[in-house]
């Protein structure tokens, strides 16, 4: 059985999380309890709802931490045009996360489809 290291969806959003981390080094020591921690928090979130739903018994419980990590990842969105128009980012660098974003987001269809047609 695989694990939750296997799944795309999750080492996307892991890389997505490193590279927010990464980022987030730069961004004014004002913003340490604003936008800093806000955005970590909300890209680690999709990792890890995507790894405590893969351990849920039930389709309707994987469904709902899945929908928790597809919040999360807007959430990110937001935060990311907020920093972008805050001048915290560069347009490049901004335009590869979103980029980033809109693949996790996708993957996290698939995944949501998956669950859906899995048998219980």
């Amino acid at each position: 059985m695989a694990t939750f290291k296997d799944l795309i969806v999750w080492q996307k959003s892991h890389q997505l999380v490193l590279k927010i981390y990464e980022l987030t080094k730069l961004f004014p020591r004002e913003e340490i309890f604003g936008i800093t921690s806000q955005i970590r928090r909300a890209a680690y979130s999709i990792p890890s709802n995507i790894v405590e739903g893969k351990k849920k018994k039930t389709i309707p419980h994987q469904l709902s931490f899945i929908n928790i990590a597809e919040g999360s990842l807007e959430e990110v969105k937001y935060l990311l045009i907020l920093s972008k128009d805050l001048n915290y980012i560069e347009e490049n660098k901004f335009n590869e996360l979103i980029k980033d974003s809109e693949e996790i987001g996708k993957l996290i269809n698939g995944y949501e489809k998956f669950i859906k047609n899995s048998k219980p």
